[in-house]
């Protein structure tokens, strides 16, 4: 560290990618820039979250494996209609927003065609593979359930006119489109279930352990991509956090060629800092956000700075965070099979306030004393601490269950966890635990990574790899290509 190092103190690792210019994606057929452009691969990542719905339009470039941002198509999920009459609800957000498949297909829809229509892009011709997901998980009974809201997404998926081939893995080097059978590996290896160098963890249980297993697996995989353009190897062994408005994220071994999954986290992560804000009375007390409110970067200093870390202690003695109890079917308000992970070796470790938010109101009334003694600013400022300490205490219940080793790489993403001051925050926090070799070169912070993830599992399901700069294996080691085809023609 150096002389400014230690005054200023570390600089944390964020990852940020210019956006590409859609003209040069969308070319005129004569432009010069034709064969480079062909290299693009454009997926979208469609998401309906408990607080925003997305389409997020990436294009990697398959010479580098670099992937940047093409357009994104945001909507509040609490606008989605509301139930007509004969429709079936069978789920809803956080806050109590009802969903039915014909309510939620309608949003999705709508949300792909909007930002498809912002960047200038045909579905049919210009966009390559979609990628669906949710993390709205909280009005399920079970994680088996998820499922049904998955065929929502894909009803919507299509009603924008994506054809199904775009949703599903190639079969086989004749279905891989023309400009990119070069780059395809799947004549050496095929997809099997591994995004980014990691297995799922199903096991012999056949299920999923926590209902957004999947919200999990593409930030962990947009995490490894991201982190490229922040120059951190974020490969296995890695601990990656998501703070949306519930939390997820994995942990990976060094196990190759396919790391396993031996860790996910679980539970709540901006639905705390939402119920504090709404405790303000300056939004919708049942379903506004930090969103709402916190537009660009504030930060704290000197005393008030003392002061905000005061508050977010206080009120993280209302925040559980601890390996989930055996027997626990929900946790954090997320569907959980506690005893699947015991069965297959995985640590669940979770995030909660009370026993399934039981606590929130704690909060929402800690929110209101803030504001009312010291301001929208000193609100503000909570926030970071709060997000330094939960990170701190979610990586170290892991070093504690055994799953974190001093090489492991850590990664956030998530509106809740990247935001405001709080990388530089998490960062120290990180480094005063004297536990990691470097931290500073194994923690990185990445926008978007669910959108970054899908892009990935694109490339995964139709085997679309760039060997020279691979995102599988481990940290500091090559490509295991020839590793992954020993595998399979032994088996």
């Amino acid at each position: 560290m150096g002389f400014f190092d230690k005054i200023l103190g570390p600089k944390p690792r964020i990852a940020k990618s210019d956006p590409i210019d859609v003209v040069r994606i969308k070319p005129d057929p004569m432009s010069i820039y034709k064969k480079e452009i062909e290299d693009y691969y454009i997926a979208a990542s469609v998401e309906v979250g408990n607080t925003t719905t997305k389409c997020i339009l990436t294009a990697t470039n398959m010479s580098t494996g670099m992937a940047q941002h093409v357009n994104k198509t945001v909507r509040m999920t609490r606008d989605v209609r509301p139930p007509k009459v004969g429709e079936e609800v069978f789920g809803k957000t956080l806050t109590g927003v009802p969903f039915t498949r014909e309510s939620v297909s309608e949003l999705v829809s709508g949300t792909i065609i909007d930002c498809l229509n912002e960047a200038n892009l045909d579905i049919d011709t210009n966009l390559h593979f979609v990628v669906r997901s949710t993390g709205v998980v909280a009005g399920f009974a079970s994680p088996e359930e998820v499922g049904n809201f998955v065929l929502a997404l894909a009803d919507g998926c299509l009603k924008a006119g994506v054809s199904p081939k775009h949703m599903t893995p190639a079969m086989g080097i004749d279905t891989i489109p023309e400009q990119f059978k070069k780059h395809s590996l799947i004549e050496k290896v095929s997809f099997l279930g591994a995004v980014a160098g990691v297995l799922p963890p199903t096991g012999a249980t056949g299920v999923e352990i926590v209902a957004n297993e999947m919200e999990g697996e593409l930030a962990t995989a947009g995490i490894k991509e991201g982190a490229k353009w922040a120059d951190v190897d974020f490969r296995n062994p890695c601990l990656s956090l998501d703070f949306g408005t519930t939390l997820d994220g994995r942990i990976t071994n060094s196990e190759t060629p396919y790391a396993k999954t031996i860790g996910n986290f679980c539970g709540l992560a901006g639905a705390i800092p939402d119920v504090i804000v709404q405790g303000t009375g300056l939004v919708d007390p049942g379903t506004g956000t930090a969103l709402d409110i916190f537009k660009e970067k504030t930060s704290a200093s000197g005393k008030k700075a003392k002061q905000a870390e005061k508050y977010a202690e206080e009120i993280h003695k209302h925040i559980s965070i601890e390996v989930v109890p055996e027997g626990r079917d929900r946790y954090g308000s997320v569907p959980v099979n506690a005893e699947a992970a015991k069965t297959i070796g995985v640590v669940l470790i979770g995030c909660d306030v009370g026993k399934d938010g039981s606590d929130l109101p704690a909060l929402f009334q800690i929110g209101k004393r803030i504001y009312e003694s010291d301001g929208i600013k000193m609100i503000a400022a909570v926030m970071d601490p709060i997000a330094a300490i939960s990170v701190e205490r979610l990586v170290r219940t892991a070093i504690d269950a055994g799953v974190v080793s001093k090489e492991t790489a850590i990664g956030i993403t998530g509106r809740a966890g990247i935001t405001g001051n709080k990388p530089a925050l998490i960062l120290d926090r990180i480094i005063k635990m004297n536990f990691f070799e470097d931290p500073e070169s194994q923690v990185v912070f990445v926008d978007d990574g669910l959108a970054r993830g899908a892009a990935v599992m694109a490339r995964c399901m139709n085997s679309l790899g760039v060997p020279k700069n691979p995102i599988g294996g481990n940290r500091g080691g090559g490509c295991v290509l020839a590793g992954r085809m020993a595998l399979q023609n032994s088996g």
